[in-house]
């Protein structure tokens, strides 16, 4: 449980940086460059990743209960999971409505991913994994809209092709997921058995 927690602080911390704590980011790259602050957030994020991978598995082979999900929320988190993976899409397609609209969808699909996975899983390790990411969304997704309040830059136009191309490559990455073992290659879980 101590990797999963020190992983989620330096995963979790490093991506921060841009939306929560701009001028601590700022000094970073002047006093290493471009290249060296690269260099170090790439190390940090990737250790990071790999303690927080490490020790959710490790504490998934002895869980500690702290409740039990109705049978009913797994469905909620399919659901979820569908528009989670649609603004995942949003985020990489150009041109759609959906990232005009929200401005950043990646942020908005960690908040839903984070939340459907903590309606469906009550294990300790699960809800600190789940909510860390969606309590840094929401932080990020509220810094990042101050800072388009506070911006002059319009987001681009979307257009309905764009918007059409990103609900077909969203819906066909949750029903690779779903339908096609992606989550029980990557994850090690059936979703249809627990969603997670």
């Amino acid at each position: 449980m101590l990797h999963l927690l020190i992983g989620l602080a330096l995963f979790l911390g490093i991506h921060s940086l841009q939306s929560l704590a701009p001028h601590v980011r700022r000094s970073a790259q002047q006093k290493w460059g471009a290249l060296g602050y690269k260099g170090v957030y790439t190390a940090i994020s990737l250790l990071g990743f790999y303690l927080l991978v490490q020790g959710w598995g490790t504490a998934r082979l002895e869980p500690v209960v702290l409740w039990t999900p109705p049978r009913g929320m797994q469905h909620a988190t399919l659901l979820l999971m569908w528009v989670a993976m649609v603004l995942l899409a949003a985020a990489y397609v150009p041109g759609n409505h959906l990232k005009s609209k929200l401005r950043h969808p990646m942020t908005l699909s960690v908040k839903v991913w984070s939340l459907g996975h903590l309606l469906s899983n009550g294990n300790l390790a699960d809800v600190a994994l789940f909510g860390g990411f969606l309590l840094w969304s929401v932080l990020v997704f509220r810094a990042a809209r101050q800072r388009d309040r506070s911006s002059a830059h319009s987001a681009p136009e979307g257009h309905l092709l764009g918007t059409l191309l990103t609900v077909l490559v969203g819906t066909g990455v949750w029903a690779a997921f779903v339908m096609g073992g992606l989550h029980l290659w990557l994850i090690g879980v059936m979703p249809f058995t627990r969603a997670g």
